[in-house]
Protein backbone atom coordinates (compact mmCIF):
# COMPACT_ATOMS: atom_id res chain seq x y z
CA UNK A 1 0.00 0.00 0.00
CA UNK A 2 1.48 3.35 -1.08
CA UNK A 3 1.82 6.28 1.90
CA UNK A 4 -0.33 8.34 0.24
CA UNK A 5 -3.64 5.36 0.14
CA UNK A 6 -2.61 5.00 3.77
CA UNK A 7 -5.85 5.46 6.47
CA UNK A 8 -5.66 6.52 9.72
CA UNK A 9 -8.37 4.27 11.46
CA UNK A 10 -7.99 6.44 14.54
CA UNK A 11 -8.30 9.61 13.17
CA UNK A 12 -11.46 8.52 11.34
CA UNK A 13 -13.29 7.74 14.26
CA UNK A 14 -12.25 10.84 16.10
CA UNK A 15 -10.20 8.92 18.88
CA UNK A 16 -6.48 8.89 19.90
CA UNK A 17 -4.37 5.68 19.76
CA UNK A 18 -5.13 4.52 24.03
CA UNK A 19 -8.99 4.81 23.33
CA UNK A 20 -10.34 1.99 24.54
CA UNK A 21 -12.76 -0.43 23.02
CA UNK A 22 -15.60 0.84 24.47
CA UNK A 23 -14.91 3.85 23.04
CA UNK A 24 -14.31 3.02 20.04
CA UNK A 25 -17.48 1.45 20.01
CA UNK A 26 -18.96 4.75 21.34
CA UNK A 27 -17.19 6.77 18.59
CA UNK A 28 -18.60 4.14 15.68
CA UNK A 29 -22.15 3.92 16.93
CA UNK A 30 -22.21 8.10 16.88
CA UNK A 31 -21.01 8.50 13.25
CA UNK A 32 -22.98 5.39 12.17
CA UNK A 33 -26.20 7.04 13.32
CA UNK A 34 -25.27 10.31 11.83
CA UNK A 35 -23.82 9.07 8.37
CA UNK A 36 -26.02 5.66 7.59
CA UNK A 37 -27.69 6.17 3.98
CA UNK A 38 -30.95 5.57 5.20
CA UNK A 39 -30.89 9.07 7.41
CA UNK A 40 -29.32 11.12 4.32
CA UNK A 41 -30.68 9.54 1.35
CA UNK A 42 -28.90 10.58 -1.92
CA UNK A 43 -26.00 11.86 0.12
CA UNK A 44 -22.48 10.08 -1.99
CA UNK A 45 -20.09 12.13 0.92
CA UNK A 46 -22.53 10.79 3.77
CA UNK A 47 -22.58 7.28 2.71
CA UNK A 48 -18.63 7.47 1.81
CA UNK A 49 -17.80 8.71 5.58
CA UNK A 50 -20.26 5.60 6.71
CA UNK A 51 -18.53 3.19 4.97
CA UNK A 52 -15.10 4.81 6.17
CA UNK A 53 -16.14 4.49 9.39
CA UNK A 54 -17.23 1.41 8.78
CA UNK A 55 -13.79 -0.06 7.86
CA UNK A 56 -12.49 1.87 10.68
CA UNK A 57 -14.37 0.37 13.36
CA UNK A 58 -13.92 -3.31 11.42
CA UNK A 59 -10.19 -3.01 11.98
CA UNK A 60 -9.86 -1.56 15.69
CA UNK A 61 -12.78 -3.31 17.18
CA UNK A 62 -10.71 -6.85 16.38
CA UNK A 63 -8.52 -7.10 19.13
CA UNK A 64 -5.90 -9.26 16.72
CA UNK A 65 -6.16 -6.73 13.51
CA UNK A 66 -5.84 -3.66 15.72
CA UNK A 67 -2.85 -5.22 17.32
CA UNK A 68 -1.11 -5.89 13.69
CA UNK A 69 -2.25 -2.31 12.76
CA UNK A 70 -0.39 -0.54 15.16
CA UNK A 71 2.88 -2.65 14.56
CA UNK A 72 2.58 -2.80 11.04
CA UNK A 73 1.26 0.61 10.39
CA UNK A 74 0.53 0.73 6.72
CA UNK A 75 1.54 -2.39 6.07
CA UNK A 76 -0.62 -4.35 7.91
CA UNK A 77 -2.69 -6.21 5.72
CA UNK A 78 0.15 -7.84 4.10
CA UNK A 79 1.66 -8.64 7.20
CA UNK A 80 -2.02 -10.68 8.06
CA UNK A 81 -1.40 -12.85 5.11
CA UNK A 82 1.54 -15.06 7.08
CA UNK A 83 5.15 -14.44 6.10
CA UNK A 84 5.04 -17.50 3.69
CA UNK A 85 2.57 -15.95 1.42
CA UNK A 86 4.52 -12.94 0.02
CA UNK A 87 6.84 -14.87 -1.55
CA UNK A 88 5.25 -17.60 -3.51
CA UNK A 89 5.25 -20.26 -0.46
CA UNK A 90 1.77 -21.77 0.99
CA UNK A 91 3.75 -21.90 4.08
CA UNK A 92 2.18 -20.38 7.45
CA UNK A 93 4.24 -18.83 9.99
CA UNK A 94 3.65 -20.05 13.55
CA UNK A 95 5.60 -17.35 15.45
CA UNK A 96 4.46 -14.76 17.56
CA UNK A 97 5.07 -11.21 17.28
CA UNK A 98 3.00 -9.43 19.62
CA UNK A 99 6.17 -8.20 21.59
CA UNK A 100 8.21 -7.60 18.78
CA UNK A 101 9.40 -3.97 17.92
CA UNK A 102 8.38 -3.00 14.35
CA UNK A 103 9.22 0.59 14.30
CA UNK A 104 13.17 -0.60 14.05
CA UNK A 105 12.60 -1.37 10.21
CA UNK A 106 11.84 1.81 8.11
CA UNK A 107 9.26 -0.69 5.96
CA UNK A 108 7.70 -3.85 4.96
CA UNK A 109 10.48 -4.92 2.35
CA UNK A 110 13.19 -4.23 4.98
CA UNK A 111 11.30 -6.76 8.00
CA UNK A 112 11.02 -9.21 5.46
CA UNK A 113 14.28 -9.12 4.17
CA UNK A 114 15.54 -9.22 7.96
CA UNK A 115 12.96 -12.07 9.14
CA UNK A 116 14.40 -14.26 5.64
CA UNK A 117 17.55 -13.90 7.77
CA UNK A 118 16.39 -14.46 10.84
CA UNK A 119 14.87 -17.87 9.60
CA UNK A 120 18.07 -18.67 8.38
CA UNK A 121 19.97 -18.24 11.96
CA UNK A 122 22.07 -15.13 10.63
CA UNK A 123 19.95 -12.18 11.87
CA UNK A 124 20.60 -10.30 14.79
CA UNK A 125 16.82 -8.83 15.70
CA UNK A 126 14.96 -12.37 15.33
CA UNK A 127 13.85 -11.70 18.99
CA UNK A 128 10.17 -13.71 17.89
CA UNK A 129 8.42 -14.93 20.85
CA UNK A 130 5.40 -17.99 21.18
CA UNK A 131 4.47 -17.23 24.41
CA UNK A 132 1.39 -15.69 23.72
CA UNK A 133 -2.14 -17.23 22.82
CA UNK A 134 -3.31 -15.57 19.83
CA UNK A 135 -7.07 -17.23 20.73
CA UNK A 136 -7.13 -14.77 23.59
CA UNK A 137 -7.28 -11.93 21.23
CA UNK A 138 -10.11 -13.70 19.10
CA UNK A 139 -11.86 -14.68 21.91
CA UNK A 140 -12.51 -10.81 23.23
CA UNK A 141 -12.38 -9.50 19.80
CA UNK A 142 -15.57 -11.77 19.35
CA UNK A 143 -16.82 -10.66 22.59
CA UNK A 144 -16.45 -6.79 21.45
CA UNK A 145 -18.31 -7.37 18.37
CA UNK A 146 -21.05 -9.03 19.79
CA UNK A 147 -21.88 -6.37 22.64
CA UNK A 148 -21.39 -4.06 19.04
CA UNK A 149 -24.10 -5.72 17.60
CA UNK A 150 -26.18 -5.90 20.06
CA UNK A 151 -26.87 -2.34 20.43
CA UNK A 152 -26.48 -0.83 16.95
CA UNK A 153 -29.93 -2.01 16.15
CA UNK A 154 -31.40 0.42 13.75
CA UNK A 155 -35.03 2.65 15.02
CA UNK A 156 -37.16 4.03 12.79
CA UNK A 157 -38.99 7.31 13.25
CA UNK A 158 -42.09 8.13 11.81
CA UNK A 159 -45.33 10.80 12.53
CA UNK A 160 -48.56 9.67 13.33
CA UNK A 161 -51.65 12.47 13.31
CA UNK A 162 -54.66 11.36 15.35
CA UNK A 163 -58.04 13.02 16.22
CA UNK A 164 -58.55 13.92 19.66
CA UNK A 165 -61.44 11.76 19.75
CA UNK A 166 -58.93 9.08 18.94
CA UNK A 167 -55.80 10.05 20.95
CA UNK A 168 -58.54 9.75 24.10
CA UNK A 169 -60.04 6.50 23.63
CA UNK A 170 -57.09 4.71 21.74
CA UNK A 171 -57.56 3.15 17.94
CA UNK A 172 -56.09 0.31 15.90
CA UNK A 173 -54.84 1.78 12.80
CA UNK A 174 -53.00 0.90 9.75
CA UNK A 175 -50.19 2.48 8.40
CA UNK A 176 -48.06 2.46 5.04
CA UNK A 177 -44.82 3.13 6.45
CA UNK A 178 -42.31 3.27 2.91
CA UNK A 179 -44.82 0.77 1.60
CA UNK A 180 -45.08 -1.77 4.23
CA UNK A 181 -48.18 -2.00 5.75
CA UNK A 182 -47.99 -2.14 9.76
CA UNK A 183 -51.13 -2.63 12.19
CA UNK A 184 -50.48 -0.53 15.15
CA UNK A 185 -52.50 -0.50 18.34
CA UNK A 186 -52.80 3.05 19.85
CA UNK A 187 -53.17 3.20 23.57
CA UNK A 188 -56.23 5.27 24.88
CA UNK A 189 -54.34 8.51 26.39
CA UNK A 190 -51.64 9.33 23.85
CA UNK A 191 -50.76 13.38 23.73
CA UNK A 192 -48.64 15.55 21.51
CA UNK A 193 -45.09 14.67 22.39
CA UNK A 194 -46.05 11.01 23.16
CA UNK A 195 -44.17 8.24 21.14
CA UNK A 196 -45.40 4.60 20.27
CA UNK A 197 -42.73 1.97 19.96
CA UNK A 198 -43.45 -1.01 17.38
CA UNK A 199 -41.18 -3.94 17.90
CA UNK A 200 -39.47 -5.10 15.31
CA UNK A 201 -40.43 -2.63 12.79
CA UNK A 202 -37.47 -0.39 12.36
CA UNK A 203 -34.68 -0.63 9.62
CA UNK A 204 -32.14 -3.54 9.28
CA UNK A 205 -29.35 -3.68 11.36
CA UNK A 206 -26.26 -3.67 8.88
CA UNK A 207 -23.74 -6.23 10.88
CA UNK A 208 -26.82 -9.04 11.96
CA UNK A 209 -29.56 -8.42 9.87
CA UNK A 210 -32.10 -7.93 12.43
CA UNK A 211 -34.75 -5.31 12.38
CA UNK A 212 -34.95 -2.50 14.89
CA UNK A 213 -38.39 -0.63 16.13
CA UNK A 214 -40.38 1.68 15.04
CA UNK A 215 -41.08 5.26 17.09
CA UNK A 216 -44.38 7.01 16.13
CA UNK A 217 -44.26 10.73 16.92
CA UNK A 218 -47.75 11.21 18.12
CA UNK A 219 -49.27 14.99 16.19
CA UNK A 220 -52.72 15.50 16.99
CA UNK A 221 -55.61 17.74 15.30
CA UNK A 222 -56.23 20.82 16.77
CA UNK A 223 -59.72 20.77 18.49
CA UNK A 224 -62.22 23.57 18.41
CA UNK A 225 -62.95 23.62 22.27
CA UNK A 226 -60.58 21.45 24.18
CA UNK A 227 -56.51 22.06 24.36
CA UNK A 228 -54.12 21.01 26.63
CA UNK A 229 -52.30 22.32 29.71
CA UNK A 230 -49.81 20.52 31.06
CA UNK A 231 -51.30 17.19 31.91
CA UNK A 232 -54.95 18.68 32.23
CA UNK A 233 -57.43 19.69 29.57
CA UNK A 234 -58.14 23.35 29.01
CA UNK A 235 -61.33 25.44 27.73
CA UNK A 236 -63.00 28.52 27.51
CA UNK A 237 -66.30 29.17 28.37
CA UNK A 238 -68.40 32.02 27.45
CA UNK A 239 -71.19 33.54 30.12
CA UNK A 240 -73.26 36.86 29.50
CA UNK A 241 -72.36 40.19 32.01
CA UNK A 242 -75.91 39.27 33.88
CA UNK A 243 -74.60 35.56 34.32
CA UNK A 244 -71.51 36.55 35.91
CA UNK A 245 -72.94 39.25 38.13
CA UNK A 246 -75.43 36.56 39.40
CA UNK A 247 -74.21 33.48 38.72
CA UNK A 248 -75.99 30.64 37.73
CA UNK A 249 -75.63 26.72 36.39
CA UNK A 250 -74.33 26.02 32.83
CA UNK A 251 -73.31 22.55 30.88
CA UNK A 252 -69.93 22.66 29.60
CA UNK A 253 -68.96 20.11 27.63
CA UNK A 254 -66.41 17.02 28.13
CA UNK A 255 -64.67 14.38 26.60
CA UNK A 256 -67.75 12.07 28.43
CA UNK A 257 -70.18 14.39 27.36
CA UNK A 258 -71.96 17.27 29.32
CA UNK A 259 -72.24 17.89 32.66
CA UNK A 260 -73.65 20.78 34.75
CA UNK A 261 -71.29 23.21 36.66
CA UNK A 262 -72.06 26.43 39.01
CA UNK A 263 -70.97 29.60 38.27
CA UNK A 264 -70.56 31.58 41.51
CA UNK A 265 -72.07 35.33 41.58
CA UNK A 266 -69.31 37.99 40.81
CA UNK A 267 -67.21 35.56 38.80
CA UNK A 268 -64.41 38.26 36.99
CA UNK A 269 -63.49 37.24 33.41
CA UNK A 270 -60.15 35.14 33.15
CA UNK A 271 -60.96 33.04 36.34
CA UNK A 272 -60.28 29.48 36.21
CA UNK A 273 -63.11 26.87 37.61
CA UNK A 274 -61.92 23.31 37.63
CA UNK A 275 -64.08 19.96 36.89
CA UNK A 276 -62.14 17.46 38.48
CA UNK A 277 -61.30 13.74 37.11
CA UNK A 278 -62.76 15.11 33.71
CA UNK A 279 -59.69 15.76 31.75
CA UNK A 280 -56.92 13.43 29.73
CA UNK A 281 -56.61 10.14 30.30
CA UNK A 282 -53.73 8.97 32.33
CA UNK A 283 -50.80 5.98 31.49
CA UNK A 284 -52.65 4.08 34.37
CA UNK A 285 -56.23 4.72 33.31
CA UNK A 286 -57.34 7.38 35.61
CA UNK A 287 -57.84 11.04 34.88
CA UNK A 288 -56.55 14.50 34.78
CA UNK A 289 -58.43 17.66 35.40
CA UNK A 290 -60.57 19.45 32.94
CA UNK A 291 -59.83 23.72 33.75
CA UNK A 292 -62.52 26.14 32.68
CA UNK A 293 -61.79 29.62 32.08
CA UNK A 294 -64.39 31.81 31.95
CA UNK A 295 -64.78 34.73 29.05
CA UNK A 296 -67.73 36.98 30.00
CA UNK A 297 -69.30 37.73 26.50
CA UNK A 298 -70.77 41.66 25.48
CA UNK A 299 -73.82 41.58 24.09
CA UNK A 300 -73.35 43.71 20.87
CA UNK A 301 -77.29 42.95 18.87
CA UNK A 302 -79.01 44.50 22.06
CA UNK A 303 -83.32 44.48 21.68
CA UNK A 304 -84.71 48.09 23.12
CA UNK A 305 -86.00 45.95 26.23
CA UNK A 306 -82.41 45.10 26.95
CA UNK A 307 -80.83 48.40 26.23
CA UNK A 308 -83.25 50.13 28.58
CA UNK A 309 -82.34 47.93 31.23
CA UNK A 310 -78.52 48.41 30.90
CA UNK A 311 -79.67 52.31 30.47
CA UNK A 312 -81.44 51.78 34.01
CA UNK A 313 -78.53 49.59 35.82
CA UNK A 314 -75.73 52.37 34.64
CA UNK A 315 -78.05 55.15 35.88
CA UNK A 316 -78.57 53.47 39.11
CA UNK A 317 -75.06 51.59 39.49
CA UNK A 318 -73.12 52.29 43.66
CA UNK A 319 -69.92 50.93 42.33
CA UNK A 320 -66.75 52.53 39.74
CA UNK A 321 -64.59 49.48 38.97
CA UNK A 322 -62.10 51.72 38.36
CA UNK A 323 -61.75 53.67 41.97
CA UNK A 324 -58.37 51.87 42.55
CA UNK A 325 -57.09 54.12 39.38
CA UNK A 326 -57.30 57.68 41.44
CA UNK A 327 -54.20 58.79 41.73
CA UNK A 328 -52.35 56.53 39.58
CA UNK A 329 -49.10 58.27 38.04
CA UNK A 330 -46.19 57.76 36.46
Amino acid sequence: MAATDFKDYYAILGVNKTASADEIKKAFRKLALKYHPDRNPGDKAAEARFKEASEAYEVLSDAEKRQKYDQFGRYWKQAGQGVGSPFGGGGRSTSDFSNFDFGQYGNFEEFINDLLGGMGGSSSRSRYRTTTDPRSNYRSATQTNTRFKEDVAKDKEATLKLSLAEAFRGIQKRLNINGEIIDVRIPPGAKPGSRVRVRGKGNFDPFTQQRGDLYLNVNLNPHSFFTFDGENLSCELPISPDEAVLGTSVEVPTPDGAVTMKIPAGIRGGQTLRLRGKGWVTPRGGRTDQLVKICIITPTNLSALERDYYEKIRNTRTTNPRSHLNGVRL
